[in-house]
């Protein structure tokens, strides 16, 4: 699998299938470029690589528009925004505060939240799972998961960086494979929404709390013995339920009272509310160079309660929020004078926190954590660079992608960070991380100083 998600070739060929119902799949119609944001914005001349390319990617149909917002030294966010948020007529220019499907960009907030509870003494990184959910106490290991659903008792306990870190030996509905998929697929072990056809089978089976999605995932043979491989998985959503244990309140509400609400996160959601579908940008699938509606933004998945909140792959969120986001984590835990975490607590955060002698090799170009020769580790949700990229990412350079093809990171040695929204599948049908990374760099350097990026 080239991809850190869920969506195969073969799985993008059935959805995009399911989505047009049947009809011939269409080629969106190239229209003329458009662009927001254009009189007196700073961005326009502070990146000009990037707008240009934003530009192009609308010009040459490639996706219906695309939003970044980025953060340079000390400056305020620039945000650029190309063309619109979907191909259906009358649709809204993209903009800063358009929403669009982060996924897998669910899973750095997820562990984030999990470190302010470590912050608060209410979670060690190394407590055992079964302290918060029993149900994990005694697990087995599937000796050949891709064929068989035969084990032998685990050795070791799950602990919470594990968890975090995607070396608890749990698998994910993506990756899994042959009896053991099966198992996750029958047992409802399906962290995740696509759209409202896939929702109607997939909700039939799935359990409707975090609680009984944990007791239900403590079931299943593991794929590996924790502690001793990176592989990814379910741990991030399983990190929701010892958010509620060890906060004594639902994950939703931990979120908004300890992190969104303070950093005035006021367009991320688990489920968009009706008044705010409007600016939901509509999910497409590509097979070939032909792009479908999958997940139309009228009626989307994700306008309804899902079954419950999934802390690895379930939030729609803006780009001036993952900002936010990331402009804290950029500050050390501080944003507009509001501190909600320490910054010795970000920094442990963003560091490499897997089990000693596990290595992270990368995984998809999209999620900023290929390998491609990068030494590469694995924090709190996201990958961390180890070391420097000459002219790239400095050590500590902390994020993650999406399986729709956003991606957001945090470089704290140069104080620049990126978040860049589309909404498609496969997520790496074009090299867009690379691309617009390149262009930032770009940008950075024709400043020099004059940029504010501290280096």
């Amino acid at each position: 699998m080239t991809r850190a998600h869920w969506i195969s070739t073969g799985v993008i060929a059935a959805l995009a299938a399911t989505a047009a119902l049947g009809q011939a799949q269409r080629q969106a119609a190239p229209g003329p470029i458009a662009v927001t944001e254009r009189a007196g914005d700073p961005a326009r001349a502070i990146l000009p690589s990037v707008e240009r390319l934003f530009d192009g990617y609308v010009r040459d149909n490639k996706m219906p528009g695309i939003v970044g917002a980025f953060g340079l030294g000390d400056r305020p966010t620039l945000f650029l925004a190309s063309g619109k948020i979907g191909d259906e007529p009358g649709r809204p220019f993209a903009d800063a505060d358009s929403l669009w499907r982060v996924y897998s960009m669910t899973k750095p907030i997820t562990g984030m939240a999990a470190m302010m509870l470590v912050e608060d003494g209410r979670l060690n990184l190394d407590d055992p799972l079964s302290k918060y959910i029993p149900a994990f106490k005694t697990m087995t290991v599937a000796t050949s998961p891709d064929t068989s659903l035969a084990t032998r008792p685990a050795k070791t306990p799950i602990t919470i960086r594990m968890l975090l870190t995607h070396t608890a030996g749990l698998g994910y509905s993506i990756n899994v494979k042959g009896p053991l998929l099966k198992e996750y697929e029958q047992r409802g072990v399906l962290p995740m929404s696509v759209n409202a056809q896939m929702e109607t089978q997939m909700a039939k089976v799935r359990p409707t709390s975090l609680e009984g999605f944990a007791n239900r995932a403590a079931t299943l043979p593991l794929v590996a013995e924790p502690g001793t491989k990176w592989s990814y998985s379910i741990g991030l959503d399983v990190m929701g339920r010892v958010i509620e244990v060890a906060s004594g309140m639902s994950f939703e509400r931990f979120l908004q009272t300890r992190m969104f609400a303070p950093l005035k996160m006021t367009s991320t959601f688990f489920m968009v509310p009706q008044d705010q579908v409007k600016r939901l940008a509509t999910n497409y699938a590509f097979v070939g160079d032909n792009r479908t509606p999958l997940d139309p933004a009228a009626t989307s998945v994700f306008a309804e309660r899902p079954s419950f909140p999934y802390g690895g792959a379930g939030l729609v969120m803006s780009a001036r929020d993952y900002d936010r986001f990331l402009h804290m984590l950029q500050d050390g835990g501080t944003l507009g004078g509001v501190r909600v975490m320490k910054p010795e607590t970000v920094a442990l955060g963003m560091s490499n926190l897997m089990p000693k002698g596990v290595s992270f090799g990368g995984i998809g170009t999209g999620t900023g954590a290929a390998a491609a020769g990068n030494a590469m580790g694995f924090g709190a949700g996201g990958s961390v660079y180890l070391a420097d990229v000459p002219g790239g990412a400095s050590k500590g350079t902390y994020g993650w992608g999406g399986a729709a093809g956003t991606f957001a990171w945090v470089d704290p040695v140069r104080h620049v960070r990126s978040t860049v929204m589309v909404n498609y599948f496969p997520g790496e049908k074009w090299p867009l991380r690379k691309e617009v990374v390149g262009a930032l760099v770009a940008d950075v350097a024709r400043r020099g100083s004059a940029g504010g990026v501290r280096r």
